[in-house]
């Protein structure tokens, strides 16, 4: 009989990325799920539903089933689960994982509860509930399990969890409910008030990307977008600049640095020491927003650094963690 395999689930509100035990990353596709309402038949998973996101006619509709880190559609989050999980093999009729989740710093007992119910029933034999910034932090290469302060700032698509860590376990730590998506949604609210255009959430996601910055003159680019005009209802093209997008996400990022800072303040002396001389870590996919780093190095005055592939460092860290299971999770919900 073959042993089952372990994997570790970084389960996003904009991704889920699956760690297989010995393979490495295997998956990476977005958390969309599209449903034919009327028969409540599942048409796509992943990349290929987010493709249909804002496009798809009135039968049909593309959910996503995480919200703010958390499960926000019960069912579908199940059904995505048994999909992704299928799709990398890891479950055989004689064989059933053991699993290792991420969730944000601070969701409720019931949100913990959902979790861990959705992945047994998505043919878990075991299942693990480790703290996403922890996880981060291990994946983005930081020793945790020593008596030294490390900090992580982890910045996702639903929530934005900063901690700082030290002997393996969050020290201080904050989680809040703004990180990619509300970027998104602060360049769509812009756009629409300054132009008066209705921009979908792929075009505002490919504004912050493409040209977009956190600090005054970090780049100088310039991006046509499409959308409808409010006035006339027709489509409508304007230019928008880097500077304009800078402006749009002002707000939402204040609210990481605020947090950030809530942190530190919260955080023991001796600690904070070691924070200075190692420097925080920025991780998750808000990390490669153009600027970030060197915006928060100033208004925390200690260097922060972007881990290397910070997109993949909490589904690295399950895989680490996979490994230690005996030394690193102490609780089995």
């Amino acid at each position: 009989m073959m042993l089952s395999k372990d994997i570790g689930i970084d389960l996003g509100t904009a991704n889920v990325l699956i760690h297989v035990k010995g393979k490495g990353v295997v998956l990476d596709e977005p958390s969309v799920v599209t449903i034919e309402t009327d028969m409540k038949r599942v048409l796509a998973v992943g990349e290929e539903a987010r493709r249909m996101v804002g496009r798809t006619p009135g039968n049909i509709t593309a959910i996503r089933p995480l919200r703010d880190g958390v499960i926000a559609d019960f069912d579908i989050t199940e059904m995505m689960l048994k999909y992704f999980i299928d799709r990398v093999g890891a479950r055989s009729w004689h064989s059933r994982p053991r699993i290792l989740i991420c969730a944000p710093t601070n969701i409720t007992s019931v949100e913990q509860k959902a979790i861990r119910e959705a992945a047994e029933r998505s043919g878990a034999r075991d299942v693990f509930l480790e703290e996403e910034p922890k996880a981060a932090a291990i994946g983005a290469g930081m020793d945790i399990f020593q008596p030294s302060g490390n900090m992580v700032v982890d910045i996702g698509g639903g929530t934005t969890d900063v901690a700082v860590l030290s002997m393996g376990d969050v020290v201080t730590a904050s989680s809040i409910k703004v990180a990619g998506d509300k970027f998104d949604e602060a360049i769509t609210k812009y756009i629409k008030h300054k132009y008066k255009l209705l921009i979908g959430e792929r075009t505002a996601e490919d504004l912050k990307v493409a040209i977009g910055t956190v600090r005054p003159g970090g780049r100088q680019a310039e991006m046509d977008i499409r959308g409808r005009d409010m006035v006339s209802g027709l489509p409508l093209t304007v230019t928008v600049s880097s500077e304009e997008v800078q402006e749009a996400l002002w707000d939402p990022v204040s609210s990481i640095v605020l947090a950030a800072k809530s942190v530190l303040e919260r955080t023991p002396p001796e600690l904070s020491a070691d924070i200075i001389d190692r420097g925080v870590i920025l991780t998750g996919g808000g990390a490669l927003l153009h600027g970030l780093d060197e915006l928060l190095t100033e208004e925390l005055r200690v260097p922060v650094l972007v881990a290397e592939d910070p997109m993949h460092c909490v589904v690295k860290g399950t895989g680490i963690m996979l490994d230690n299971l005996d030394k690193v999770v102490k609780k089995k919900f």
